[in-house]
């Protein structure tokens, strides 16, 4: 049975001459980028950006299992292959920075931006995975996003994270459920914890540049892959950077974040 197509927006001229792709985190969509493409295109309008909604995420609904890195970099070629534009660059954050480097085999971009992403196996947990705990306990229906709001307020959550959660919400006959089932981002996450991505860092394709942003005040990348990143950039086509900011570093730190990706990407003026 053939797969759908990724939801997508482009943001940019449609005839720029080179194309960024920016994969979100877990929970997340394409939109959540929306701002920071719009001022990127602004500085480099040379650029064009494609927010993709990954597989069970946004708009990308209705993806057979299984659910897994691979699948979501076969669904980014099926994507790519449809616009007919080849991805210069791709940029992803947390979840999609793993996606994003699984697909440097696949579409060979010039650079990659790994956002606040680690490419190492790791005992599953963290925000992402106490989320899905509480979303299996409450799959709804629900009278209203508030209600929804008010579980995850009670469950532990910021205001604003439960606010951006209930995003996910979709409307029914019976009321409020989340777009995606439960069991289905189990997966994702499963496979996410469990790969081990380093290789793709310590022998970086020949065509390939790789970036990795380290949020400050963010717990996801330690000192120790900071340095292992540094050791794999001896030929300059591995890079480390760190900016101020928590996880969700195009949120907390937009403009830092705007001046890095600007100026590192490829074609910038020196």
């Amino acid at each position: 049975m053939s797969q759908p197509v990724l939801h997508h927006h482009a943001v940019g001229a449609e005839d720029a001459t080179r194309w960024l792709y920016v994969l979100h985190g877990i929970y997340g969509a394409g939109r959540n980028w929306a701002s920071f493409a719009r001022r990127l295109v602004q500085e480099r309008p040379d650029w064009g950006v494609e927010l993709v909604d990954l597989r069970l995420h946004g708009h990308s609904l209705g993806f057979a299992p299984p659910h897994t890195l691979a699948a979501c970099v076969q669904d980014l070629m099926a994507l790519v292959d449809s616009l007919g534009r080849r991805p210069q660059a791709i940029l992803g954050h947390s979840f999609g920075g793993k996606v994003a480097l699984m697909s440097v085999a696949s579409l060979a971009p010039a650079q990659v931006w790994v956002i606040d992403s680690t490419p190492s196996k790791r005992t599953p947990g963290g925000a992402a995975l106490r989320m899905l705990q509480i979303l299996k306990r409450h799959q709804g229906p629900f009278a209203g996003r508030g209600d929804a709001v008010a579980v995850l307020e009670t469950e532990g959550f910021a205001i604003h994270v439960a606010h951006w959660m209930a995003t996910n919400l979709v409307a029914g006959p019976d009321g409020y459920r989340w777009r995606f089932d439960p069991a289905d981002i189990e997966s994702l996450l499963d496979d996410f914890f469990r790969r081990d991505l380093w290789d793709v860092v310590e022998s970086p394709t020949p065509t390939s540049e790789i970036r990795l942003v380290r949020a400050s005040e963010s717990d996801v990348v330690t000192a120790d892959e900071v340095d292992r990143f540094e050791r794999a950039g001896a030929d300059g086509r591995v890079m480390a950077h760190q900016l101020h900011g928590g996880h969700w570093l195009h949120v907390d730190n937009p403009n830092g974040l705007i001046e890095l990706v600007s100026r590192g990407l490829p074609g910038a003026a020196s």
